[in-house]
């Protein structure tokens, strides 16, 4: 949608019965004066890093959503959070929902865009679905800078590194499902060409470099972690990186204004703040420490998200953003879907509408486990059911009675059909868990403990792996993260988001399962390291219908067609 349409058009489309507010009156929800935005037409602006007042944000409250393990359409995590912020703010809260940004792989793949959807959604929808204000451009270019970089040292014959082709860990990236870019070779067409070597692609969400923009905490720690980025080995084994090759400051420059969240709003006029994109299976999944550092200055409750189920971005919005930043969420909300619980209870996906309670209980296991992991990090918890219009009572009672007999608080929330209306009794739960007392941060494993033993910890802990296998690769990586120094970063475990294992068919909660570590990357920069678990793809591929067939743009100049 680029520009707000007359509420008079005749349409069930929430888009095309949306009027937007000018961003200047969503910034004046949170105290902005116009002069401190910097405006991306009327209805989009980036926010000023000044505002973040440390000492304000520690008396906000921070809600994360995190979700069950999921079906491949999802669970609505986005609809959910943004129906919370409206509803939050309909029973008079200062709220706020801080969202990660789409990236073009899934909105022209299988999921569609990322703007949440019906009556749940941030506006202008295509807008921040397509390109947004530039930010995933400038990760994707800062990048690949210093990927033409490397590959320059490698040509020239006046490189004083002497780079090793052959340890060279960094690839490129490309905000785009291609499969076909996964391995390639480079450098064909003789020495003017460069250097031919084999290498690849990851998706743009999968960089260290949007892994690093979400970490940072200032334009200087940027800088700093971009020069701490590990691309290799020379030949005389000597670790290298990207600032000894004097390009990290070149990549702060591209990364500048992307350094600056963005503010929209939903269809309600609720203020959201949306920054960076990294996926919860490859990455970090959350959205920037500014985005939710600001809205906790800016508001007084800060709505945010971490991709996929809580094992995967709820465990590493704990233990890796939560543990740079110093942020620590007042409660935890885990979006269930009946249609969830039934393929965890092994019905296919063409079957999901079909009545089963009999599949609903015994889905309910992967919930469970859900909530012991956050029981163990010390959170209060509230299951939203996120309803569909397919869903019996019955079936839902059910879901309420089982959390009641684990002591969990269960409430439905009609946020897609009703908006901020819909969720008025999931926000008033939320209010009362966030209130019910003071959370002392608590993380999965110990810094200082060995890398293996941290996986480990993970695998059995939040998972329920018994024997944990490392692969020569893994093996052998482990050697070079205690050569170079870095065995007590954390740890961001890349595994399939459909199961608590390493194999996505394995559904439900399965227990005592062997789980394979293949590789171990280095996100040194970042500040985590990533163990590559089952045959996880950090380049995604299309599916046999991609999105992109139904993606148009009518004689108005209008985007249709996008989920």
């Amino acid at each position: 949608m680029n520009s707000p349409r007359s509420a008079a058009v005749a349409s069930t489309d929430p888009l095309a019965n949306a009027i937007l507010q000018p961003i200047t009156e969503i910034a004046a929800k949170l105290g902005l004066a116009p002069d401190e935005l910097e405006l991306h037409g009327r209805f989009k602006a980036k926010l000023p890093l000044s505002r973040i007042d440390l000492s304000r944000a520690a008396g906000a409250k921070l809600i994360l959503v995190s979700a069950i393990s999921p079906t491949p359409a999802g669970e609505g995590k986005t609809t959910t959070t943004i129906g919370l912020a409206d509803g939050l703010s309909r029973l008079g809260r200062r709220a706020v929902a801080v969202l990660r940004e789409p990236s073009l792989g899934p909105v022209f793949g299988l999921k569609g865009g990322a703007t949440g959807g019906g009556q749940a959604r941030v506006v202008p929808h295509a807008d921040i679905n397509l390109h947004f204000n530039g930010d995933f451009a400038a990760v994707e270019k800062a990048h690949n800078l210093l990927a033409a970089i490397i590959d320059n040292h490698l040509h020239s014959r006046k490189s004083p590194h002497d780079l090793d082709p052959l340890t060279i860990r960094w690839k490129r990236v490309f905000d785009m499902n291609d499969r076909s870019l996964r391995h390639i070779v480079i450098g064909l067409g003789g020495r003017g060409s460069g250097v031919p070597r084999e290498t690849g692609f990851d998706i743009t969400a999968a960089s260290e470099v949007m892994a690093i923009l979400c970490l940072a905490q200032s334009l200087a720690d940027l800088r700093e972690r971009l020069g701490r980025i590990f691309i290799g080995f020379s030949r005389e084994r000597r670790p290298v990186y990207a600032r000894d090759l004097r390009v990290h400051g070149a990549m702060a420059a591209l990364l500048r204004e992307a350094l600056r969240p963005n503010l929209v709003q939903t269809l309600e006029g609720t203020p959201a703040i949306i920054h960076g994109g990294p996926f919860g299976n490859i990455a970090q999944g959350t959205n920037s420490v500014l985005a939710t550092q600001l809205g906790l200055s800016l508001a007084d409750w800060v709505v945010t998200e971490a991709g996929f189920g809580f094992d995967l971005g709820g465990e590493k919005f704990l233990d890796l953003k939560c543990r740079s930043s110093g942020l620590w969420p007042d409660a935890v909300v885990l979006v269930a879907t009946i249609r969830a619980l039934k393929y965890q209870g092994g019905v296919p996906v063409k079957e999901l509408l079909a009545p089963n309670a009999g599949a609903v209980r015994k889905g309910f296991a992967n919930l469970a486990r859900h909530l012991e992991n956050v029981r163990f990090f010390g959170l209060a918890s509230v299951v939203v059911i996120n309803r569909f219009p397919t869903d019996l009572d019955e079936e839902i009672a059910l879901v309420r009675e089982l959390c009641a007999e684990l002591g969990a608080t269960a409430v439905t929330s009609d946020h897609f059909s009703l908006g901020g209306e819909g969720a008025r009794d999931a926000a008033a739960a939320v209010i009362t868990a966030a209130q019910s007392g003071p959370r002392v941060p608590k993380f999965a494993y110990e810094l200082d403990a060995p890398v293996e033993k941290k996986i480990e910890t993970l695998a059995r802990r939040i998972y329920g792996a018994g024997e944990i296998a490392f692969a020569p690769k893994a093996r052998a990586d482990l050697k070079t993260i205690e050569e170079l120094g870095l065995a007590g970063l954390p740890i961001c475990m890349a595994k399939t988001q459909y199961s608590f294992s390493d194999q996505a068919a394995r559904l439900g909660r399965p227990e005592g399962f062997s789980f394979t570590v293949r590789e171990i990357e280095i996100a040194a920069g970042a500040g985590f390291l990533i163990p590559i678990c089952g045959d996880l793809m950090r380049m995604p591929g299309l599916p046999d219908v991609p999105a992109a067939e139904h993606i148009d743009v009518d004689e108005n100049g209008d985007v249709v067609g996008l989920m």
